[in-house]
C-alpha cells in the first residue's frame, strides 16, 4: 500500500547542536477485520500484508485453518466523508459450509495476554481449539546449538524497515536446516506473526510443522499461542519468554527458547529437538 513509512518533521540535538530534520517513522494504523461482513476484531498494525494478517488472526482463534476454507479477502470503504476506501477494513469470507463463529456474543479473547482469564482457562483454550498437534511427524525437527544462534542474524538482515525506522517487531519462519523461508514486520509482534501464518494459509502450507519461528523480541503467551494454533514446533524469541508461554509449549510438546543471543540461549521446554554433544 506504500503506507510502510511515514516522514515527520524533528528537532534533533546532538551534543549541544540544535537542527531541524525529516525523520522516518513507522507507520500505524487501525485496520478492522470483518468475518462475513460483521465487525470481528480492530488491531493496531503498520499496513501491509493486510489479507495475510487478516487470515492469520483466524487462523489463530481457530476459525480457518486451511486455504480451502477461505473464499476471499477484500477491502471495504471506511468511515469517510465521501465514502472513499480508506483500506483499513478487510471482510473475510469464509467458504461455503466452514462453520461461523457467533460474533454476536463476546468474541473468546484468550489471544491476549491481559484478557483477566486465568492461566489454566487460556491453556485449555488452546488445547481444545488447536487443529494439529505439535509433535514431530515422519521428519523430526532438530537444531543444533550452532544453527540457532545463527538465526538472529539472518532476521536482522532482512529486517529492511527497522533499519529506516527503528521501530517495528519482527518475525520470521526458518527451516530445520536454517534457511530463512519467511519474514515479516510490524508495530506489533502478534501482527508480525499474523502476517507469516496468513501467508501461510494462503500458500497451502499448513501445518507448519517443519519450521522455526523466530521473533526479536520476548515470546508472551498470545505468540506461543499462535504458534500453536498454526503447527509450528519451535519458537525461539531473542527475549524473555513469560510463564504462561512455558507452560502451554510444556503442555502441548512445543519447543520454546528464550534468550537467544549469539551462542547463549536458553530451552524452557521441548528440549529434545535441541540436539547437544
Amino acid at each position: 500500500m506504500g503506507r510502510v513509512t511515514e516522514r515527520r518533521r524533528v528537532v534533533r540535538i546532538r551534543d549541544g547542536a540544535v537542527s531541524l530534520r525529516p525523520d522516518t517513522l513507522v507507520a500505524e494504523e487501525p485496520l478492522e477485520i470483518r468475518l462475513n461482513g460483521k465487525p470481528l476484531a480492530i488491531t493496531m498494525r503498520t499496513p501491509g500484508d493486510d489479507f495475510a494478517l487478516a487470515a492469520g488472526f483466524l487462523v489463530s482463534e481457530g476459525v480457518l485453518g486451511s486455504h480451502e476454507e477461505l473464499a476471499n479477502i477484500v477491502y471495504c470503504a471506511g468511515a469517510t466523508d465521501d465514502g472513499s476506501n480508506t483500506y483499513n477494513v478487510v471482510d473475510v469470507r469464509l467458504a461455503p459450509g466452514v462453520p461461523v463463529p457467533d460474533i454476536t456474543l463476546e468474541r473468546n479473547v484468550y489471544t491476549t495476554s491481559s484478557c483477566g482469564l486465568c492461566g489454566k482457562a487460556s491453556l485449555d483454550a488452546v488445547r481444545t481449539t488447536a487443529r494439529w498437534p505439535v509433535a514431530d511427524g515422519p521428519s523430526p525437527v532438530r537444531l543444533t546449538p550452532e544453527l540457532l544462534a545463527a538465526l538472529p542474524g539472518k532476521l536482522r538482515e532482512a529486517q529492511r524497515v527497522f533499519d529506516r525506522t527503528g521501530g517495528l517487531h519482527a518475525a520470521a519462519l526458518f527451516s530445520p536446516d536454517g534457511e530463512l523461508l519467511d519474514v515479516r514486520e510490524d508495530v506489533g509482534r502478534h501482527n508480525a506473526v499474523d502476517k507469516l501464518v496468513g501467508r501461510a494459509l494462503q500458500q497451502g502450507l499448513l501445518p507448519l510443522a517443519g519450521a522455526v519461528l523466530l521473533v526479536s523480541g520476548r515470546a508472551s503467551f498470545e505468540l506461543a499461542q499462535k504458534a500453536v494454533m498454526a503447527g509450528i514446533p519451535v519458537l525461539a524469541a531473542v527475549s524473555a519468554p513469560s510463564s504462561l508461554a512455558v507452560d502451554l509449549a510444556a503442555e502441548t510438546g512445543m519447543t520454546l527458547i528464550g534468550f537467544l543471543r549469539g551462542a547463549s540461549m536458553n530451552v524452557y521446554a521441548g528440549e529434545e529437538r535441541v540436539v547437544t554433544a
